[in-house]
């Protein structure tokens, strides 16, 4: 099950479920590969609903890899996720507002 008091978020993909979470590096990973902006830029993107698809992909891919997955984007592309697109950004937003949040932020999962 994922904590969400430890950053971890959960997401069935092709019928398994994982656990995402943004380690620190993660989110190295994660700027390196948006090549663009800070990291707060994105979370300013993802607050005002401007994010892109590009976004949400590496966000699942920098929180797999955070929880131990060791595949690529590319391994993502023909995959089923539960939920389609919708599940997957609302996963890639909660893993960015658990990574930054503060204990006691109100932040419940």
């Amino acid at each position: 099950m994922a904590n969400p008091w430890t950053g971890e978020v959960a997401l069935a993909i092709d019928g398994e479920r994982h656990v995402l979470k943004l380690t620190l590096g993660a989110l190295a990973e994660l700027e390196e590969r948006l090549q663009a902006g800070t990291l707060i830029e994105l979370v300013e993107r993802f607050e005002g609903g401007a994010f892109s698809t590009r976004d949400v992909l590496a966000l699942i891919v920098a929180g797999l890899r955070g929880g131990g997955w060791n595949g690529s984007s590319a391994d993502l592309l023909s995959a089923e996720i539960a939920g389609g697109p919708v599940q997957a950004a609302k996963v890639a937003g909660q893993l960015l507002a658990r990574a930054f949040a503060l204990p006691g932020d109100g932040e419940n999962g």
